[in-house]
């Protein structure tokens, strides 16, 4: 699975990172996180407002921040 982050590097999107990687650890899933942070990038993937998240290419996370239990439920698929 691959999962990307998008976003320029203010808080929530380092936040969005962290919480990531602690899912990935803590279920051992087998995940490679990238951060997307040149903002021609962003834009290329249509995210308007950060941080996004996308897993395999789909965005799942547009514009907030979610909880450590919704994204568990994204990663589980």
């Amino acid at each position: 699975m691959k999962v990307a982050i998008y976003g320029t590097g203010c808080a929530k999107c380092h936040k969005l990172e962290e919480l990531v990687r602690q899912v990935v650890e803590e279920t051992g899933m087998n995940a490679e996180i990238v951060k997307v942070s040149d903002i021609k990038d962003i834009v290329t993937a249509g995210v308007m407002v950060t941080p996004a998240m996308s897993i395999d290419g789909k965005m799942v996370v547009k514009g907030h921040l979610p909880s450590l239990d919704e994204i568990r439920t994204l990663l589980a698929g």
